[in-house]
């Protein structure tokens, strides 16, 4: 039965008229949509799966994902030959998977290995200051590193407080996700943009504005709330004075060596590559790849086990992002190749909805769509379908980083505050959203229910993204 299955969706997968020369080839224009059907499996998986069935989720996350992978590439090998299977998976972990996934791992030893401790006294200013310089340090060190530096001292704190839940809440909103919009270090999306030629400095300079912006809106509604909460309490004001001990230090240089890698990989271009399995390797990229995984080694020899203990530091939550994000990168490729074919491919209305007849694009459009899938999926992979669209409207000989970046900046803008700002609208939108969710709850707080979460988020969140679409876009 499996067999017969398999069968019948492998012919009708097969691309009619997709042949050049007598032989098949991935062409986008005459991919069959089903062809998507184990991406949207793997993301569905994602967000339907820790809501209905938590258990089965956390134990076999991995044989889910694996088995939609399979889903692809079984199929594809049936169909095409086995040059243009091993191409397709080549590209998708040399060029994406590898270079994304030890970002992560090198940010997450390195904020691991730093722990915070000290007589921490709790009031709307602390609070405040703590979830400024955790939006700061977001773009520094990762939305994930900084989560994780900075959670459990806000959360220690305020222990003592009967109001807490808006706490993580507004936490979620600033450190785990819009504190990151200003540097590829700092969100996943912008990282994959990075990675696809947008220059480095043109995510600082064109996200400055719409993140401050968002971040200081965001920062003077949250003090009101936690002053109104701290009054009502009646708690007296503290004559102790607030001591920070910082232990681990060494890692900020860890972090550091990052930001320098990544910049020196997208400036210095010595014109070494090579091919691997139709796939062109550039020397900077594997130089920046394996300084990542020295760095990690590093992080880890340096740091005293008692931190990492402290800390409760373990390597669960970075495995699980591997394997999701693995078959992420897998199965998306089909739906970026269709989606590159424009209106000649089988997704033809999403880009008809998102470009005027003429065919320029609409950059409200953008935002909203990646908003929503951003939002209820994962900004990752959302970043990366759109980004591809957009690209595949340059004209020819043009790069589609090149053009978004000069030609139709606005477009790329809103791609990028699509996916960055609209991460904290779940708790499925980010990674470290769950996470933060997760802490809280150790710590006693009652956090509110999946949909009573987004019912916050979007009365708190939407009213800034109407006034950053009409003040950029």
């Amino acid at each position: 039965m499996r067999k017969a299955l398999l069968f019948l969706l492998s012919i009708s997968m097969v691309p009619s008229l997709a042949f050049a020369g007598g032989e098949l080839s991935f062409d986008g224009q005459h991919l069959s949509p089903l062809w998507s059907i184990p991406f949207i499996g793997i993301i569905l998986s994602i967000a339907v799966f820790p809501l209905i069935a938590p258990r089965i989720w956390d134990n076999h996350y991995g044989k889910i994902v694996a088995g939609w992978t399979l889903l692809f590439f079984i199929p594809l090998f049936i169909i095409y030959d086995l040059s243009i299977t091993t191409n397709i998976f080549a590209h998708a972990l040399i060029e994406e998977y590898i270079p994304f996934i030890l970002l992560l791992l090198v940010l997450f030893a390195a904020s691991g290995g730093i722990h915070i401790s000290g007589n921490l006294v709790a009031s709307p200013k602390f609070n405040v200051s703590i979830l400024a310089i955790g939006t700061v340090l977001a773009s520094v060190m990762g939305t994930t590193g900084a989560a994780m530096l900075l959670i459990r001292p806000i959360l220690s704190a305020n222990k003592n407080r009967k109001h807490r839940m808006h706490i993580p809440i507004f936490f979620i909103f600033l450190v785990a996700n819009i504190g990151g919009g200003l540097t590829p270090l700092g969100d996943p999306p912008l990282f994959l943009g990075f990675l696809n030629g947008v220059d480095f400095f043109w995510t600082l300079q064109h996200m400055f504005l719409p993140v401050l912006i968002f971040s200081v809106i965001l920062l003077t509604i949250f003090y009101f709330i936690d002053s109104h909460f701290f009054n009502k309490e009646n708690i007296p004001k503290s004559d102790e004075k607030t001591t920070v001990v910082i232990v681990g230090k060494q890692n900020f240089l860890i972090i550091l060596g990052v930001l320098l890698g990544i910049i020196v990989s997208g400036v210095w271009i010595p014109g070494i590559n090579w091919t691997v399995f139709g796939v062109e390797v550039h020397l900077e990229n594997i130089l920046r790849d394996l300084f990542f995984i020295f760095l990690t080694i590093v992080s880890l020899k340096i740091t005293s086990k008692k931190i990492r203990l402290d800390n409760n530091f373990n390597w669960h939550p970075i495995i699980e992002v591997a394997k999701i994000f693995a078959g992420i990168f897998l199965t998306i490729v089909p739906v970026i190749t269709i989606l590159e074919a424009g209106k000649a491919g089988a997704f033809s209305g999403i880009v008809e909805i998102t470009h005027t007849d003429s065919g320029e694009p609409i950059n409200v459009i953008y935002f909203w769509v990646t908003t929503v899938l951003s939002a209820f999926l994962d900004n990752a992979p959302t970043y990366l379908v759109f980004f591809k669209m957009a690209g595949a409207q340059a004209p020819d000989g043009l790069a589609a980083a090149d053009y978004l970046m000069n030609g139709i900046p606005a477009t790329l803008l809103a791609i990028s505050m699509g996916t960055v700002f609209t991460g904290p609208l779940t708790y499925i939108g980010n990674a470290p959203n769950f996470m933060v969710k997760s802490m809280a709850e150790q710590e006693g707080i009652k956090m509110p229910s999946f949909f009573g979460y987004f019912f916050i988020a979007v009365v708190v969140l939407t009213p800034v993204y109407i006034l950053l679409n009409f003040l950029f876009l």
